[in-house]
Parts: C-alpha cells; sequence; structure tokens
C-alpha cells in the first residue's frame, strides 16, 4: 500500500535532468561541492530580488526563475520578489486607450493610470508570479506596498533645467511615488513561514492617496529595510560593461564614481548604479545588476564563484570576500 505525503514537507522544483543528463556524476558531484559554502554563507539571510524586463515575460524564463526562487527558500534563504510589470501596463492602457506619458524614464501618471497600474500590477502580473512559484513546487503570497502598511510613499517631485533658458521647472509626474516608510514586520512574519513574499511596487501616502513606485526604487528601499544581504536586480543587460564591453563583476562605490566621470558608465546606466550605491549605504552588503534573460541567473549568481553580472559593494574589505 503506497505510503500517503506528508503535508507538512515543502515539495521542491521539477528535477531539472535536462540540464544535467549530459554530466558525469563526479561532475555533478562538483557542482554541488562549488554551491554548497555559498548555500551556508546565505543560510537564514534575506535576498531580495526585483524581477521584471525580458524574463518575466518569457514563459521558459519565468519557470526557471521561479524555480530558483523555491530553491533559495529550501536551501534555508529567505528570498523576497518585487516584481515590475511597465510592459503589461502599457499594453492596457493602449488598449483602454489611455495616452502615456514619460519623463526621465519614469511614466507620468493621472488618476485613471494609477488605477490601471494598481490592477495591472497587483493583480493579473502579481498572481502570474505566485502561481508560477505553485507551480515549481513553492508557496507564495502576493502583497503590494499597501498591505499590512508595508509601504508608505510620497509623491515624487522631479527638478529639470530648460537648456535654452536655464530656468528650473518642476515636473509634476502625477501619482508617482517614492518611499518614505517600510513597516517589515509582514515580511519577517513569512520569513519564518514557508511562504515566499510576491509584492507588486503600489503604496499609499499620508494623504491616502494610491501611488506607483518604480520597482528598482521599491526593491531597494525595502532591502535596505530589512537588512538584506543581497539585492539582485534582473535587467535586460548582463551588467555594468567596460569601455571595450567586457562585465565588470565588482565594483565598490569609489569605482562607481570614477568610472561616471571618466563616461565608462553612462546614459541610463548612471541612475541605476548610484540607486545601487544608495542602496548600499543603506545597509545592504551588495547589489548585483544581472541579466536576468540568463537562464537561472539567480541561483548561478549566489551559488557559483563567478557569477553573473556585477556587484556593488562597500569596498575593498567587503570585495576580499569572493564573488556572490
Amino acid at each position: 500500500m503506497p505510503s500517503t505525503p506528508d503535508p507538512t514537507i515543502l515539495p521542491g522544483p521539477e528535477p531539472m535532468s535536462s540540464n544535467t543528463e549530459h554530466l558525469s556524476r563526479e561532475e555533478v558531484a562538483e557542482v554541488l561541492a562549488e554551491a554548497l559554502p555559498f548555500m551556508q554563507r546565505y543560510a537564514g539571510q534575506t535576498v531580495v530580488i526585483k524581477y521584471g524586463g525580458h524574463a518575466m515575460g518569457d514563459e521558459a524564463l519565468a519557470e526557471k526563475f521561479c524555480a530558483d526562487v523555491v530553491q533559495l527558500k529550501l536551501s534555508g534563504i529567505n528570498p523576497v520578489i518585487v516584481h515590475g510589470g511597465g510592459p503589461q501596463i502599457g499594453a492596457m492602457l493602449e488598449k483602454l486607450g489611455i495616452a502615456s506619458r514619460f519623463e526621465d524614464g519614469l511614466r507620468v501618471t493621472c488618476a485613471q493610470t494609477v488605477e490601471v497600474a494598481e490592477m495591472v500590477l497587483s493583480g493579473s502580473v502579481n498572481k502570474r508570479v505566485v502561481n508560477c512559484i505553485r507551480k515549481m513546487g513553492g508557496k507564495a503570497a502576493g502583497l503590494s506596498g499597501k498591505d499590512a502598511s508595508l509601504c508608505t510613499a510620497r509623491k515624487m517631485v522631479r527638478k529639470k533645467t530648460d537648456p535654452a533658458s536655464g530656468i528650473e521647472k518642476i515636473i509634476d509626474l502625477g501619482y508617482v511615488g517614492e518611499p518614505v516608510r517600510m513597516d517589515t514586520e509582514i515580511i519577517e512574519v513569512l520569513a519564518r513561514s514557508d511562504v515566499i513574499p510576491v509584492i507588486a511596487p503600489i503604496a499609499v501616502s499620508e494623504e491616502g492617496e494610491t501611488l506607483n513606485i518604480n520597482a528598482d526604487t521599491f526593491a531597494g528601499a525595502l532591502a535596505s529595510a530589512l537588512k538584506a544581504k543581497r539585492l539582485l536586480l534582473l535587467t535586460d543587460v548582463a551588467g555594468v560593461l567596460d569601455k571595450s564591453g567586457e562585465l565588470l563583476a565588482e565594483l565598490d562605490l569609489r569605482q562607481v564614481e570614477e568610472l561616471i566621470a571618466d563616461g565608462t558608465i553612462s546614459g541610463g546606466m548612471i541612475p541605476k548604479v548610484r540607486s545601487c550605491a544608495d542602496v548600499v549605504r543603506g545597509g545592504v552588503e551588495g547589489v548585483i545588476i544581472l541579466d536576468g534573460r540568463v537562464p537561472h541567473a539567480v541561483l548561478l549568481e549566489l551559488f557559483t564563484a563567478r557569477g553573473v553580472g556585477t556587484r556593488i559593494s562597500a569596498g575593498a574589505a567587503d570585495v576580499a570576500e569572493g564573488a556572490a
């Protein structure tokens, strides 16, 4: 008579035999041996992951990402996911005939647009990620910054100088917010369970207004509040590249400013790396910009010596700890 499965045991992701069947037993053992010290390093630690870009829209990559997150939880690590959804918001706005306008990469958000953003982010996108984690053998709870007062925000104010007149003007971004306070109690409760938090970057102001927050910004503020071991920013680029186009695996805060000054870091990467530097100053040991299009990028970054992205950390002492 078959035994009854123990319902208290969290099932793991499906075995990835298609990825390992070409390896010998010795090679598989070497992979596991390499990963073990990193698993021990991160055991009991919190890792915040900003999930978005191409990886979110590709079903096969999405399943690999969710399998990675389930594996982190099974390894004794506390993963916290903050997801984006800009393309999905844009598609819904277009379907509804609502025009979009951007200022400095941020969507100008009217009252009608923020309703759509909340519907898409807290609804369809969030539940898709939660369901994918369930499909990969884990448990997840979908939240937004509104739940349990997780994130209180204020309207973001941007200033822009007119190049012709030199006059500075204030740009009204509407219902675009920036975090001012994080109450992490609900995340800490979930960390003690087998449930993975999946968070939509929607928050509320002191006045009760719903605000849409850039997912990178939300994830950074949450990682700082949790004093996370790592913040992983999954993007559509490999990381920070040098002038020859080669990946820079490690940067400290001093190097970030030097590379901006000499033009190595330019364009839209400047605000991204400066935001990463602010998160490190906020108490997060390392922030990694990595390519979410790489299958199992999260496991490769955390559980191998070389990693797959660019890690920004406080300085040489932290860098000496080794890539992870």
